[in-house]
């Protein structure tokens, strides 16, 4: 009864918002193209473009691009005052998101780097750079990296998001004991606890994490 309900509340909440016919093309070409679909949820979507423009964040850095689901929202809520740096593994996956990003009128905004997160990561690091927004959406062995990359490249003040800090109830499931799900556990207690943090986890769709670097 209780799982049938969020369901139920997700759908509710859904059935308000008319279609979005540029987040609509992403999902289209995503199957198109015979990308796993998993963008971010469409509530959380709207959210991550919430959180951009409250905060007031103008560099914004994306682990994880897939089809450029996640790359709009974070785009829309800058307003044309900021640039997006999107991580993605896949060249492929990359040029998806560029194009629907360029056909959202966005093309101007992100820019992408390819191949593993990683090495990116500490690239950017090394060269002193700095962030006042991170999305963290990708392979899920690798989120406690993401996480001490995302503090490391923290301006006072930045948001951290990470999105899946459910794994469709695996991190609730103590029988579930993949090292994936185990990664995720941690994080989500990190960033629950982590006193540079001041955080929130929601457990609507597949749960979003919320962070706030201490100044």
């Amino acid at each position: 009864m209780e799982d049938r309900y969020f369901v139920e509340a997700d759908r509710y909440v859904e059935s308000l918002y008319e279609p979005d016919p540029d987040l609509a093309r992403v999902q289209e070409t995503i199957r198109q193209n015979g990308m796993p679909d998993i963008s971010v949820a469409p509530g959380y979507g709207r959210l991550l473009t919430l959180l951009v423009r409250l905060s007031g964040a103008k560099r914004l850095l994306e682990i994880g691009a897939l089809g450029g689901y996640s790359g709009i929202c974070l785009a829309r809520g800058m307003n044309g005052q900021g640039k997006l740096l999107s991580l993605e593994l896949k060249e492929e996956f990359a040029a998806v998101a560029r194009a629907n990003m360029e056909a959202a009128g966005f093309g101007d905004t992100v820019e992408y780097r390819i191949g593993e997160a990683l090495p990116s990561l500490e690239k950017l690091a090394a060269d002193g750079e700095k962030f006042d927004l991170f999305f963290i959406d990708a392979d899920k062995g690798n989120y406690l990296h993401y996480l001490d990359y995302a503090i490391r490249l923290a301006n006072p003040g930045a948001l951290i998001v990470g999105d899946n800090a459910l794994m469709h109830g695996k991190t609730m499931d103590p029988q579930a004991q993949g090292g994936s799900v185990r990664t995720m556990r941690e994080f989500n207690r990190r960033m629950a606890t982590d006193p540079r943090l001041e955080s929130a986890i929601l457990p609507a769709y597949d749960g979003l994490c919320i962070a706030r670097v201490r100044e």
